[in-house]
């Protein structure tokens, strides 16, 4: 493994951290554990594995980042994270990926998170 390379997935890695500070709290935890959890998971990943798991998180980041900043210009509406995964994605996923995925999506939906997504964060008296 290169220097380069390490340099890169560790300046992703910071970058993608950096942008979850944008996110509501309970989603900022969840994407922090998540990105931690699959940057280890590909710790020891090929070549041509690691550069699409790089690819995929770049392009992760790049639309946080968007959606990040025009959260900011329009201040007065609901900030919106995320977006819909294309059928032919998912066909790509392993059974495993699937299953993650799928846990992903309970974690985020669960009914008894500790903060409301569509709230404002200021404190209610």
């Amino acid at each position: 493994m290169s220097t380069l390379h390490v340099s890169r997935v560790r300046a992703l890695y910071r970058r993608i951290l950096l942008l979850h500070r944008v996110l509501p709290p309970d989603l900022k935890d969840l994407g922090d554990q998540y990105v931690r959890d699959e940057f280890r998971r590909h710790k020891t990943a090929g070549s041509k594995e690691a550069e699409r798991f790089l690819q995929e998180w770049e392009a992760y980041a790049a639309v946080l980042w968007q959606q990040a900043n025009e959260s900011k210009q329009n201040s007065t509406e609901k900030a919106c994270f995320g977006i819909s995964l294309p059928e032919e994605k998912l066909n790509d996923f392993r059974d495993e990926q699937i299953g993650q995925l799928q846990e992903l999506m309970q974690e985020a939906t669960k009914p008894n998170r500790q903060f409301n997504i569509t709230e404002s964060r200021k404190p209610k008296f």
